[in-house]
Parts: C-alpha cells; sequence; structure tokens
C-alpha cells in the first residue's frame, strides 16, 4: 500500500469517528416547544356618519356618437344638480363609464340559423358620491332622478372613525383570546408562556347590522326615506402561546 493510499484510508476512518461522535449530540437536540393558538374577537357598534351612493345615465341611440352627446348632457345635468345640493367637487368621482353597441338576432338565409347584427349603441356614465350629511341623501338621490338619472346604485353607509373605533375593538379581541386560552390551559395542567405571535384578521369595513335603505323614487312630494342605522366594526386576532410544564 503506498503512503497516499494509506493517508486516504485514514482520513476516511477520522471522518465515520466524527459521525459517530456527533450522533449523540443530535440524538439530544431540544424538544419541540409545545404552543397553543386561540382566535379572540371583539366588537364595537356605531352610528354611520355618511354614505356612498352610485347614481348614473345609460343612454341609447342609432349611432355612439348619438348616445355620447345624449348621456352627455343628461349625466351634465345630474352633476349640477348634486353640486346644487351641497356636495362638494372632491365628493364626486366618476365610477364607470362604458360605450358598447347593442345586438339582436336576426334570422339568416339558412334556415333554422340566426346571427348577431348591431342596431344601436349604449353609453353608460356613473359617478360615485359621498355625502358628508346624511340628511340630505333622501333629497338628493330625488333631484338625481328627477334631473335624469335613470340608474342608481347601493348605498352603503360609513362610519368616518372607523380606525379610532376598532382599537377598542382590538382590545376586547386580545382579553378574549387571552381568556380563552387560560382556561384550556388550565384545563391542560399548564400555563401560558410567552407570546410567540399575533396576527389580526382585517375584515376590510364595517358589517351592517340594521340598515334600511329604501329608495323609493319618489318625483314629488317627500325624498326617498333613508335610514342608516347601526354598524358593527368587528376584529378577530389569532394569538400563539408558549406552553410552559409545571
Amino acid at each position: 500500500m503506498t503512503s497516499l493510499q494509506t493517508a486516504a484510508r485514514l482520513a476516511f476512518v477520522g471522518s465515520l469517528a466524527l459521525a459517530a461522535a456527533t450522533l449523540p449530540a443530535r440524538a439530544q437536540e431540544t424538544p419541540r416547544i409545545a404552543t397553543i393558538d386561540m382566535v379572540g374577537t371583539g366588537m364595537v357598534s356605531a352610528a354611520p356618519d355618511m354614505a356612498m351612493i352610485t347614481s348614473g345615465v345609460v343612454s341609447d341611440a342609432d349611432t355612439a356618437a348619438e348616445a355620447l352627446a345624449a348621456n352627455t348632457e343628461a349625466m351634465s345635468a345630474v352633476i349640477a344638480r348634486i353640486k346644487e345640493a351641497g356636495i362638494e367637487q372632491r365628493d364626486i368621482q366618476t365610477s364607470g363609464f362604458s360605450v358598447q353597441p347593442r345586438y339582436r338576432q336576426v334570422k339568416s338565409s339558412a334556415p333554422e340559423e340566426y346571427r348577431s347584427e348591431v342596431f344601436g349603441y349604449r353609453v353608460s356614465n356613473n359617478v360615485g358620491v359621498r355625502v358628508r350629511d346624511l340628511a340630505k341623501l333622501g333629497g338628493l338621490i330625488d333631484v338625481m332622478v328627477r334631473d335624469g338619472a335613470n340608474q342608481v346604485g347601493g348605498v352603503t353607509f360609513i362610519v368616518s372613525e372607523e380606525g379610532k373605533l376598532k382599537d377598542s375593538a382590538r382590545k376586547e379581541a386580545m382579553a378574549d383570546a387571552i381568556r380563552k386560552a387560560e382556561i384550556y390551559a388550565e384545563a391542560a395542567g399548564v400555563k401560558l408562556g410567552r407570546v410567540l405571535s399575533i396576527n389580526e384578521q382585517d375584515f376590510g369595513g364595517p358589517r351592517p347590522v340594521m340598515m334600511m335603505a329604501r329608495a323609493e323614487m319618489k318625483m314629488d312630494g317627500a325624498p326617498a326615506p333613508m335610514e342608516a342605522g347601526e354598524s358593527s366594526l368587528e376584529v378577530r386576532v389569532n394569538v400563539t402561546w408558549e406552553l410552559v410544564q409545571p
């Protein structure tokens, strides 16, 4: 055996010995930490103080130019009335505009076969209006319809101080998670240790608890009745603790 072969063999034997020496250390690795996950819920209620309403004009005509001209005239009148009702320019925003052909089915030369043909155009223009004074909401809908709006979307009521109000719900949610986690820990004969993670589940805004929005489009008489009701602001939090064995 050459000296080079001898050196290689000794190195291989040394590697085996080192690997064997590390096996007990790996077998004594830190055991997995016992944890508990809990979801807490907090909720506060608040009366909305603003609203968003979507309204607009749909115009049909033989040509796209004619439909656009008619829509522009009617929509200009609607926007003018919105401003006259006390809505500021910053609270009026175009939310949708489209020009589309209108199709109809006509019989083709072949029996039992039909084809589509364009017989006109439709222009739709919608605006989103933020109403900061809810007392104006019903009257605003009336004047928009009276002056040309033939498309009115849903009314969304808004709590302007949602962020601040949700802070109370966050505290309530955390307290709820702690309360439930302590019950489970006591039943299991362990104690809560350090907090490992806290994650909030965002619901994206207020959820209506009671909301009556009857848009009775009266051309004369009292404004359409609008009831804002009350909205709930909900927060859920997921908390993970380390469990301490006695």
